[in-house]
């Protein structure tokens, strides 16, 4: 969008602080920083401190796939389906490879998933359920309301990977009780290169990459201009949802 790009050159041209240096520079851009959070947690409906920034899509999949394995080690098992993206599905084959037990939920002619299934699936040992919300390739909406309630009534983390939902449905996490939602920028017309994981307050995440910053949940010095152009192209998927979803 243009506005995301006018927002991020103005970034990289005048606010090129490190967000976590004390300097003038760096408190403007921790403000541009703060200002994308709100703006895409506005989006789904979730609180700002609730969102940790990433690369993109396939690293919030791997954060709250590998952080919820982290949580505890006696909860190995993880429930998914045969349709999900390959930054899913081959992750956990390796972790497969490497002991952890996987139950992948069969889809019908379709493309549909049976809730019923879901809970079927659910063991004293499991440690999450992580499904597709949007299907990249069909377009089949997964039952995730039903997902969210099973996954909270027998105590189960559930990721849902928003990838192709976000900026393209309506969503709200303060009435959809999942525990932790991926998202990518490039998806809704922000630039290629950041994207969110939201964490529920209250679940711990275990970090993949170590450091101070996004509140020690993902180390590294912010991508601001991205985080940026991420947080003007959310508040302009807000503002555009109704038309752009007719």
């Amino acid at each position: 969008a243009t506005e995301c790009l006018d927002a991020m050159l103005a970034c990289l041209r005048d606010e090129y602080g490190n967000p976590s240096s004390k300097h003038a520079a760096g408190e403007r851009a921790r403000r541009l920083v703060n200002e994308a959070r709100a703006q895409v947690a506005e989006l789904i409906g979730a609180q700002p401190a609730e969102l940790v920034f990433t690369s993109g899509g396939t690293e919030s999949n791997h954060l709250a796939i590998l952080g919820a394995l982290a949580r505890d080690p006696r909860r190995q098992h993880v429930v998914t389906s045969a349709v999900e993206h390959p930054s899913t599905l081959q992750l956990l084959r390796h972790l497969e490879a490497h002991g952890v037990r996987l139950t992948v939920l069969p889809v019908d002619a379709h493309g549909r998933l049976d809730p019923t299934a879901i809970e079927a699936a659910i063991a004293p040992d499991t440690a999450l359920i992580s499904l597709l919300w949007a299907n990249n390739e069909t377009g089949v909406l997964f039952p995730v309301e039903a997902a969210a309630r099973i996954a909270r009534d027998r105590n189960v983390p559930l990721h849902l990977d928003a990838v192709q939902a976000v900026g393209k449905l309506a969503i709200d996490l303060r009435q959809l009780p999942a525990d932790l939602l991926s998202l990518s920028g490039h998806k809704l017309h922000a630039p290629k290169g950041v994207g969110a994981l939201f964490v529920r307050k209250g679940v711990k995440l275990p970090p993949l990459l170590f450091g101070h910053q996004e509140r020690a949940r993902r180390g590294g010095t912010e991508n601001v201009p991205g985080i940026v152009g991420l947080g003007v192209a959310a508040a302009l998927a807000l503002e555009d949802m109704d038309s752009d979803m007719a």
